[in-house]
């Protein structure tokens, strides 16, 4: 097998890769900005330069000629090499800036170069804390700057899109933004303007940087050059929690992490699967951050009379709900499920009414025909129709659901706007007495009889099946009035949640949602009716399910923690249609 030695330590590699990524892969660190795993390869930051050579052959035998002390004869390439663009020969031999002081040198006096012109404006850089030109320099750069006149200023604080605010003067021209948007989403929006120390990325004049995935670029700017307008001085990253979980915006199922600081989503970043968005992912899934903050079902409510709906006590929710099932025929109610909601959700949505002799939940997929992109933006508006197929939910179109609902005395309804996504009508819930187990206000919570706030997916461990059949997970990332994040292990803290106290000004208690998971109201519910139902956590139902279900046998929460979700033996053409 071909091998290399870099500093002084063998390593053997299968076939071409560059030498920048099998070091990274060894666990090992070379400072770069330009190179991107996803992306070409420019080399243009000259970061990442090494010290390269091969060992010396004998034309005519073949062997490796030897030095006095036995050793093979190193033929040096006559000046540093950038590791992103070089790749792996047998024999090869590296020094990285570990063990070649002349690379050392060579990467100090790059950084220097490159911070010329820089602003020194780290304390209020959005950047600030995740910067690797801020982490790369005080690890590999110099102690100052020679450089004493006055700095080259370019625009500042220009809103390139919609989306997007960009300050030129952090530039450091890695080309990463234009490349991904010549070669990932491929609007060939952004290009480099100007020459030399006046260069910047901006878009043709007269456009506007509107890229259906343009946020992506502010994550893979290594300076701050490229913000998020909505994101702009919110947060520093050392206060927020990160916290794994899935884009339910579409049926992709992104892998995301959300970024919370005192149970608010600030912000929405992709996660990297390789299997399903590798390092993307659309800028509508990152907006989702307003559906966990804003608008939320925020206490039970209940409608008193026609146009007046008040808040209802937990206890009084409880028993009208008990009441509404007591007084009709299981015949006589209707429910129906959601692909907007969970596994775990629609799972004991079902079993529970299953129970009451109600007939099985329906449900109506939420698609929209061409909106899809054939890349991460799908025409499947929700994240888990797959996960209803899967539990043998009532798939109907939405003719079918109007026809029942019409024939129904009561309609329950799981996390789904019908009348917002006119499967219904206001009129059509008018006769009905419907009940609505929702996260946020809409349409069809405003036309409701009684309405149960339950969590949402920033709030509980729930999973999902993407389009693509891949089953994943999420965690819970905010608290609700009945959580506590020191007490559940499964929760991220960061460093104000460690050493906050409750007199802090960072802390409050109005960002927590007065709502429950559906599995535990279920169980409240099944104690008044006199049901044997109870589950503790949605591992609980997840384990059930995969007990019982073929396609689910041996998936558990720890396989789709190590696996990154894991890949059900189903396409959408064999699942009940």
């Amino acid at each position: 097998m071909p091998e290399v030695f870099i500093d002084g330590k063998r390593y053997e590699y299968e076939g071409q890769p560059m030498l920048l990524q099998f070091i990274l892969d060894q666990g090992l660190e070379v400072p770069f900005f330009c190179y991107h795993p996803s992306m070409s390869i420019p080399a243009n930051c000259r970061q990442c330069m090494v010290k390269v050579g091969t060992p010396v052959k004998d034309r005519e035998t073949g062997e490796f000629e030897l030095d006095e002390n036995g050793d093979r004869k190193i033929r040096w390439f006559p000046k540093p090499q950038t590791s992103c663009s070089t790749p792996l020969q047998d024999g090869m031999v590296v020094h990285t800036q570990e063990t070649s002081e002349e690379i050392a040198r060579a990467q100090k006096d790059n950084l220097e170069f490159i911070l010329i012109n820089h602003p020194l404006d780290c304390p209020i850089c959005d950047q600030a804390g995740e910067c690797p030109l801020q982490i790369q320099t005080y690890k590999y750069g110099p102690e100052g700057s020679r450089f004493e006149v006055k700095k080259v200023h370019k625009p500042k604080h220009v809103d390139l899109g919609p989306r997007v605010t960009l300050d030129a003067e952090r530039c450091i021209n890695c080309t990463r933004c234009v490349r991904f948007t010549e070669e990932i989403s491929e609007t060939n929006q952004l290009t480099i303007v100007d020459r030399g120390d006046s260069n910047y990325p901006t878009t043709a004049p007269g456009e506007t940087f509107d890229d259906p995935y343009s946020m992506n670029t502010v994550d893979i700017c290594p300076v701050g050059a490229l913000t998020s307008t909505d994101f702009r001085f919110k947060a520093r990253v050392w206060e927020m929690n990160q916290t794994p979980s899935i884009d339910i915006t579409n049926g992709k199922g992104c892998n995301i992490d959300l970024w919370t600081r005192d149970n608010e989503v600030l912000r929405i970043t992709p996660r990297q699967n390789e299997d399903v968005n590798d390092y993307w992912m659309p800028d509508a899934g990152r907006d989702a951050y307003k559906l966990f903050n804003e608008n939320r079902v925020d206490r039970p409510s209940i409608t008193l009379d026609e146009n007046n709906q008040s808040n209802t006590s937990w206890n009084n929710a409880i028993e009208t709900f008990a009441e509404v099932i007591e007084a009709n025929d299981p015949s006589d109610i209707t429910i129906v499920g959601s692909p907007h909601a969970s596994v775990e959700e629609n799972y004991v949505f079902n079993k529970f009414f299953n129970l009451l002799g109600v007939s099985n939940a329906k449900f109506t997929p939420h698609v929209i025909p061409g909106s899809g992109d054939g890349f991460l933006i799908t025409d499947d508006q929700a994240p888990n129709t797959n996960g209803c197929r899967v539990i043998n939910l009532d798939e109907t179109d939405d003719g079918a659901i109007q026809s029942v609902v019409s024939d129904a005395k009561v309609v329950i309804i799981l996390s789904d706007d019908l009348i917002g996504r006119d499967v219904l009508t206001s009129s059509d819930l008018e006769s009905p007495y419907t009940i609505s187990l929702a996260t946020n206000i809409s349409d069809t919570t405003k036309a409701s009889d009684l309405v149960i706030p339950i969590t949402c997916v920033a709030e509980h461990a729930a999973s999902y099946v993407n389009v693509d059949g891949r089953i994943q997970r999420s965690y819970p990332a905010k608290e609700t009035k009945y959580t506590n994040r020191r007490l559940n292990l499964e929760m991220s803290e960061g460093r104000l949640d460690r050493f906050g106290t409750n007199f802090d000004n960072w802390v409050s208690e109005e960002n927590k949602v007065d709502c429950l998971p559906l599995w535990e109201f279920l169980n409240k519910l099944a104690d008044r009716l006199g049901l044997e139902f109870e589950y503790n956590h949605s591992r609980e139902i997840f384990t059930e399910l995969s007990n019982s279900l073929d396609v689910l046998s041996n998936v558990s929460y720890d396989r789709m923690d190590e696996e990154k979700g894991v890949q059900l033996p189903i396409k959408q053409k064999e699942v009940k249609a």
